[in-house]
């Protein structure tokens, strides 16, 4: 089964990530990782970390002649901001009486628990371990899942649906069509937008918002949906709580940073229905042969695939790190005083799609694997033809 770790600070010398368990035989060209490393970074809002760093991977192992071997693939980011760190930062060399110590916790951030939690005496390493920045490694890991997963005809793809009061008032007349070409046409749509939103006056609106929010030193959320095409039905299980799909999938997207909501489709808008506006009514034979005409439990029905496009929303809540700041207090004196900023975005939602895009693709790569095995991709998309065959015999379509 594919499992992955990142390691590295924000302002160390690099990130790197090792992901295991990726079969033999998954073509990968560094343009699969690094563009997506590339749309993470991207999105009207961000601060100017981003105009430092230009992300790339590099692959350390796993690879070989433009496929993996079916062992560990290890890749490293370098992060370029390293050179202005070499100091606060020192890994051996102890600077400790040349660094200002941080002492002051932002509200809302893992500064204050993270520093009790660990018994330090300076916020600076739970502010460099926290940090979203570690979510390039994240990206990079995912990348190959992602691309495992597409080469089995399963996509992934987001756009965002709010930023702060700027909303899509409902799902835009494109979605549709889109996901019937596949989720990765909706993300290519949603990139033309600088916040990837599809309505161009909510696209509008969330740029003046943002621009308020950063004239006034606030920052702002969002709403990520995100879409996956292509799934069997019958991934995951009901029979025990740790094999249930849809609670992999909330775990995976609640670990991003700045997440703190999800819902499986429109869950919370279903929650105020009765049960016949909500549930999908099921269809077989002729040429469609097993369908649902509607989508409304998005896409997971018993913790399991329902074979339709899976469909998650994520809350994003405002970055924490604010340039007008709200109260706080001095670890060193208890004094009351004023939050300190910490160079941030006003508003990284759009870059937080791509982040939830690459942390489900393991989720659903597991599920997959967990269903049908296979050490190789010959023998996987041999199984994977053959389950999705016996179905259509079966139901027809």
């Amino acid at each position: 089964m594919i499992r992955y770790f990142t390691a590295g600070e924000s302002h160390g010398p690099a990130l790197s990530a090792i992901v295991e368990g990726l079969p033999a035989g998954v073509a990968l060209t560094e343009a699969d990782i690094n563009d997506q490393l590339a749309r993470r970074q991207q999105g009207y809002g961000r601060g100017g970390r981003m105009k430092i760093e230009t992300d790339r991977a590099e692959v350390l192992s796993g690879v070989r002649f433009g496929k993996t071997i079916g062992s560990p693939v290890a890749m490293v980011i370098r992060n370029r901001d390293w050179e202005n760190w070499t100091t606060p930062m020192a890994q051996f060399e102890d600077h400790a009486a040349e660094v200002q110590k941080i002492t002051i916790p932002r509200p809302g951030h893992a500064d204050l628990t993270g520093f009790i939690k660990y018994g330090f005496d300076d916020i600076r390493p739970v502010i460099d371990r926290s940090s979203a920045r570690e979510t390039a490694a994240r990206v990079a890991a995912g990348s190959l899942a992602k691309a495992f997963l597409k080469q089995l005809g399963i996509q992934i793809g987001s756009y965002i649906s709010a930023i702060g009061p700027a909303a899509e008032a409902a799902a835009p007349a494109s979605l549709q069509a889109l996901l019937d070409t596949g989720a990765e046409s909706l993300a290519a749509e949603a990139d033309k937008s600088q916040v990837r939103m599809l309505d161009p006056e909510a696209e509008a609106a969330a740029i003046a918002a943002i621009d308020k929010a950063k004239a006034d030193g606030d920052t702002l959320g969002g709403i990520v949906e995100l879409y996956i095409t292509g799934v069997p039905m019958g991934l995951g299980s009901y029979v025990q709580h740790d094999r249930r799909l849809d609670s992999a999938l909330a775990a995976a997207i609640m670990s991003i940073q700045a997440i703190k909501g999800v819902e499986i489709g429109p869950a919370f808008d279903n929650a105020r229905k009765p049960g016949s506006e909500v549930h999908d009514e099921l269809f077989a034979g002729g040429e469609k042969g097993l369908r649902r005409e509607t989508n409304r439990a998005g896409g997971i029905e018993g913790s399991m695939s329902s074979g339709q496009p899976i469909h998650i929303r994520a809350a994003m809540k405002p970055i924490s790190s604010l340039v007008s700041p709200l109260r706080s207090f001095d670890l060193a004196t208890l004094e009351a005083v004023q939050s300190r900023f910490e160079r941030s975005d006003a508003c990284a939602v759009p870059a937080a799609g791509v982040v939830a895009e690459a942390v489900v693709a393991p989720v659903i790569a597991n599920a997959l694997l967990e269903k049908i095995g296979g050490d190789h991709m010959a023998e996987i998309k041999e199984r994977l033809d053959a389950y999705r065959e016996a179905l259509r015999m079966r139901f027809g379509g």
